[in-house]
């Protein structure tokens, strides 16, 4: 399993750290979902959004309680 699973959605990074992931899945939320949680109950990306707005991504990336999911603008960390 990757430690970090990394997309640009957006013009942003966006790197879910799977170690850190404990799958609550409250990033799934509000619809439509960005994320899912894999066989391990990890959370992953869904498919190619690039469709998403900006405040729908950072959203769902500061819903994760744990703080596995990291925004980044350029070389800026804007979630968490």
């Amino acid at each position: 399993m990757e430690e970090i699973d990394e997309r640009r959605i957006g013009g942003l990074r966006v790197l879910i750290d799977r170690l850190l992931c404990v799958g609550f899945g409250d990033c799934m939320e509000p619809p439509p979902a960005l994320f899912e949680l894999d066989a391990e109950g990890i959370a992953r990306f869904k498919d190619d959004r690039e469709d998403v707005s900006r405040d729908h991504l950072l959203d769902a990336c500061r819903a994760c309680p744990v703080d596995a999911i990291a925004v980044l603008d350029g070389d800026t960390q804007i979630v968490p």
